[in-house]
């Protein structure tokens, strides 16, 4: 299936598997790629430079194919050295960078004079016709039904998708629930040239969270998320459940951020990950998990997909027929 996706960022399959946190690790990354997808190193699940470089040795230890790494800059109680993480994606000889969270300007000619393209995820159409003219060689427009942060909007990619391909000329793949071949050529119907799966390839094998955790996506539903910090305008979507209900119920009440920082800490976040405890603490997942019913190994989801989303394009080409 080629697209103007795959042809600018040489993968096999118009697939990405986007930076997650404490998710996007070599063994993830190397069967996505692997597939003919394309699979990204979250840079910041990494606790240091120095350990980004050995999973970039890990993942090339297991597929020569391409793959990338994400480096969302958010804002941070104790910033990370950004800087030494990009340094690191340089001198490793990455090719495909995923950006996130701010303006990717400032990395563009580092990235660019190393020979890096990059692929920045934004949340609105005014932001990717920005990081458009800063030159970023693609852009993954996120809308309001992905886990994380779907900006402040709300606009859902049903709408924000034809809206982004009306200005963006530069390959554009579609984030935000999507989970399955429909999504996928519904993304190219709308405009789009690829998909951006998160939570999807959560629930795979090669996903290093705990299965008990995976479970509780394929059993939930489309309305088991909750939106935090909506009231300190940074939302992120994450799953229902004590601890994200008691946020919202402080933060609505007027509670600040210094309330709720031991609830939503990142170090409670993972213990979610690690030890199979969907009450631990707050951790993401979007709406597409009410479209997931299977935990397949990641290769066999790509394979999937591509197969199925072949046959549904044969289907609708013989009905328009």
């Amino acid at each position: 299936m080629k697209t103007k996706f795959t042809e600018a960022f040489g993968v096999e399959h118009p697939i990405v598997q986007g930076g997650m946190q404490w998710v996007g690790v070599a063994e993830l990354v190397a069967a996505v790629s692997e597939a003919g997808g394309l699979g990204m190193i979250t840079a910041l699940t990494q606790p240091t430079p120095a350990d980004l470089a050995k999973e970039i040795a890990r993942t090339r230890e297991m597929t020569d194919k391409p793959f990338g790494v994400n480096l969302t800059i958010l804002p941070s109680i104790t910033p990370p050295p950004y800087d030494e993480y990009r340094k690191v994606i340089v001198d490793e000889g990455i090719k495909i960078v995923e950006t996130a969270g701010s303006n990717p300007g400032p990395h563009m000619a580092q990235f660019h004079d190393a020979g890096i393209k990059v692929l920045h995820k934004c949340t609105s159409v005014k932001h990717a016709i920005k990081a458009q003219s800063l030159g970023v060689d693609g852009i993954s427009i996120d809308g309001f039904e992905c886990a994380g942060h779907p900006g402040e909007d709300d606009i859902p990619g049903l709408v924000l998708i034809p809206a982004a391909a009306k200005h963006i000329t530069i390959p554009m793949i579609a984030s935000g629930g999507f989970a399955d071949a429909r999504g996928l050529v519904a993304a190219l119907a709308l405009g789009a040239d690829g998909i951006n799966m998160g939570t999807r390839f959560m629930c795979t094998e090669e996903s290093p969270i705990h299965h008990d955790i995976k479970q509780a996506i394929v059993d939930a539903s489309e309305q088991d998320t909750e939106l935090i910090f909506r009231t300190l305008g940074n939302t992120a979507r994450v799953a229902r459940n004590g601890v994200s209900r008691e946020v919202v119920e402080i933060l609505n009440d007027g509670g600040q951020f210094d309330q709720i920082q031991d609830l939503v800490s990142g170090k409670r976040g993972k213990t979610v990950y690690e030890l199979g405890d969907p009450e631990a603490g707050v951790w993401s997942v979007g709406l597409c998990q009410g479209l997931i019913d299977d935990i397949p190994s990641a290769g066999d989801l790509v394979t999937r997909i591509v197969t199925e989303a072949d046959e549904l394009i044969g289907r609708l080409s013989k009905l328009a027929s």
